[in-house]
């Protein structure tokens, strides 16, 4: 697949929709106005690539919805060069805005399939993140830590504390909580001890996989 003026067309349009949804951010209309999400897919999707969907992509995991990346994006208040942890790689395409908003993005994967076949379509369209981990994203990456924000695009029956310990004082955690549907929460770490907590609505998400070994 290629990308053309067509799937450009096709990205400004679903920009315009989730501008109308509710998204402000310029940055991160920006980056969905500029990431070819249709070669994040199966060709077989590439027709339905710029709806507002949810879309398999194997392994019985989904690429979210345009809005909801966008949502969960807008909530990290991701700023150049902050340095970001994405737990859930999936497709790649929620790694691929926050790299377009010029973060630096520390990325796990749970599925190996996944991480195998994301890895290679980052080679292959050349984005960079830092580190492309095949790991449990409920203990985070304290290698790497601490980090500006934190984005989970998995649902997570509870909030894993070591993502809360790995936050700078003034970093964010975009994660949404709950089992059969989700509560998008956020934590600000106000202080060494002390947390914000925000609940910004009803998602429903895949689960965030633990290693239980």
């Amino acid at each position: 697949m290629k990308d053309t003026l067509k799937h450009s067309g096709m990205r400004n349009k679903l920009a315009q929709v989730i501008a109308k949804k509710g998204i402000q951010d310029k940055n991160v209309l920006k980056a969905i106005r500029k990431v070819p999400r249709h070669l994040f897919l199966d060709s077989s999707f590439e027709e339905h690539a710029y709806q507002d969907k949810a879309f398999p992509i194997g392994a019985s995991q989904t690429i979210s919805q345009p809005y909801t990346v966008a949502f969960q994006t807008e909530l990290l208040e991701v700023k150049p060069n902050d340095s970001i942890l994405e737990i859930g790689t999936g497709s790649g395409y929620q790694t691929a805005i926050l790299l377009e908003l010029k973060a630096k993005v520390f990325t796990i994967e749970r599925q190996q399939e996944l991480f195998k076949k994301t890895k290679l379509f980052f080679e292959k369209m050349g984005y960079r993140p830092k580190k492309i981990i095949f790991g449990d994203g409920y203990k985070g990456l304290p290698s790497d830590a601490p980090f500006d924000g934190i984005i989970v695009t998995a649902g997570a029956p509870f909030v894993p504390k070591p993502l809360l310990s790995q936050l700078k004082v003034g970093g964010r955690l975009v994660i949404p909580v709950g089992t059969d549907e989700q509560i998008m929460t956020r934590y600000t770490r106000k202080s060494e001890k002390e947390f914000e907590k925000e609940e910004l609505g009803l998602f429903k998400f895949v689960p965030l996989l633990e290693d239980k070994n």
